[in-house]
């Protein structure tokens, strides 16, 4: 889930990593029942109380602070030395039953300590743990027991340490690649806005000048300069024009991308293709179909309900050429499709003015399914011609499919 790996960002959060750590407290049952049920002085069972209560808290505090990352080391090695000690003491003091808190000094060796030392660590807990019990068990009883359930318990959490580690530096490295493709981006716009309009700018000033101190004695000169400025600047404005259209301008690799976080947020399974087809139509054909699986996964993850959304793109040869089309298909609730909102409505307008086709309605067994056909460019049906004619020795080629299908 999104918040694994991350510190607790607000009540609820804190609450639910509470009760599933909580849960794991199932070996203090011993405890508390001996305290309750043995027939001992006030004084002697304070003591035990004091000392569950402070076992709890180094223990919490290490599995809550320092599973993820260790600032300090230092208070580490101090609650782990105390955990262990109160661990020692209270079962020596109190008996067999209290032999379940090594479990939890293993866990918290497993979970904060540096792999090479809880490799040595966790061995030695349970070996001490032994110790005590043999005091009033055999070694059969405890090796059946708790020692196994000690060894791999310390171990596991191990693995569980790790998991969390790697999966915070995958994040961070996410967002470092996010920052370096978003710097990378404003670099690429400054480079293009420069070499569009650094000579246009630089010829517009010259010519002004040049037109200011022609103006008093000769006018018609003037005249042609502010013309020829005229002229310039909007060629600078056409250039500009085009160059923000094609930053506008939507891809599918760019909206695949899309797809899969915002799926993926809204708890949908996505089966998406990993990349865009490699035959694609044109460029305002591949922005119709850009559009078209923003506003289907749009419409799964708000109106749907759905737990998986399946996207795929398939090249088809029909009676009116070689197409491109895309599905996005969900399990949710469903529709007819016949009453379209304003998006579908618009979007269907966008399709059919590249010269596709927009069908909607119910999937094959349920939920809904959205298919977009766009046809393929000459420049692009020429290139795929010829990849059919070299795979298949120059005969006539099939439907192909391009992307991943459900």
């Amino acid at each position: 889930m999104d918040t694994f790996g991350h510190p607790p960002a607000g009540r609820r959060q804190l609450l639910t990593k509470a009760l599933w750590i909580g849960i794991w407290l199932v070996f203090l049952a011993g405890p508390v029942e001996d305290l309750l049920d043995a027939d001992r002085g006030a004084a002697v069972t304070a003591f035990g109380w004091l000392g569950l209560a402070a076992f709890v808290v180094c223990y919490l505090t290490l599995v809550f602070r320092y599973t993820s990352r260790v600032l300090d080391w230092r208070v580490v090695h101090v609650s782990f030395g105390v955990l262990l000690t109160l661990a020692v003491v209270l079962s020596f003091a109190f008996g067999t039953a209290w032999l379940g808190l090594f479990v939890y000094v293993a866990v918290s060796a497993g979970a904060v300590l540096p792999l090479g030392y809880a490799m040595w660590v966790i061995p030695a807990v349970t070996g001490v743990m032994i110790a005590i019990g043999l005091r009033t068990d055999s070694v059969e009883d405890l090796l059946g027991s708790l020692a196994v359930l000690t060894l791999l318990v310390g171990f596991a959490m191990t693995g569980v340490r790790q998991l969390v580690r790697t999966t915070i530096q995958l994040r961070q490295a996410r967002a470092t690649v996010a920052q370096l493709a978003a710097n990378e981006e404003r670099l690429r716009l400054a480079r293009d806005l420069h070499d569009l309009l650094g000579h246009s700018l630089s010829l517009i000033t010259l010519k002004s000048e040049l037109a200011g101190r022609m103006l008093p004695a000769h006018p018609d000169k003037a005249a042609q300069q502010v013309a020829d400025i005229e002229q310039v600047s909007r060629q600078a404005l056409v250039d500009v024009r085009e160059a923000v259209s094609g930053y506008r301008r939507r891809t599918l690799a760019g909206e695949l991308a899309g797809a899969r976080t915002a799926l993926t947020a809204a708890g949908v399974e996505a089966d998406v293709p990993l990349e865009a087809p490699v035959v694609l139509p044109g460029e305002q054909g591949e922005t119709a179909l850009a559009w078209a699986l923003r506003e289907a996964v749009t419409n799964v993850v708000r109106h749907s309900g759905a737990r998986r959304c399946t996207v795929a793109f398939t090249a088809r040869h029909t009676l009116d050429g070689p197409v491109v089309e895309l599905t996005v298909e969900d399990d949710g609730r469903g529709g007819s499709g016949a009453a379209q909102g304003n998006g579908l409505a618009g979007l269907t307008e966008r399709v059919e003015a590249v010269g596709g086709v927009l069908d909607v309605g119910p999937g094959v067994r349920r939920g809904f399914r959205l298919t977009a056909r766009v046809p393929l460019e000459p420049a692009a049906r020429a290139d795929e011609d010829a990849e059919a004619g070299e795979g298949t020795g120059g005969s006539a080629s099939g439907s192909s499919a391009l992307g991943s299908s459900a």
